[in-house]
């Protein structure tokens, strides 16, 4: 078996869908699309805006630091 990933309209889902229960064999998954809530993107900005320069550092540093645990 091979397995496909694929993107299609809102107005094209349903029929897609029905058309793709008639394959035997064929196993539909149904994947919700990943959203932040509005809470967290607040949360996120509020801590941004409150952070200082010297709270940072650099991506090679911090690449570094990763790398060695």
């Amino acid at each position: 078996m091979k397995q496909i990933s694929v993107t299609v309209p809102e107005s094209f889902y349903k029929t897609f869908i029905d058309f793709l229960k008639h394959i035997p064999d064929a196993k539909i998954e149904e994947i919700e699309s990943f959203s932040i809530p509005q809470w967290h993107k607040e949360q996120t900005l509020h801590r941004l805006k409150k952070s200082k320069q010297s709270d940072f550092i650099p991506w090679a540093k911090a690449k570094k630091q990763l790398k060695s645990k």
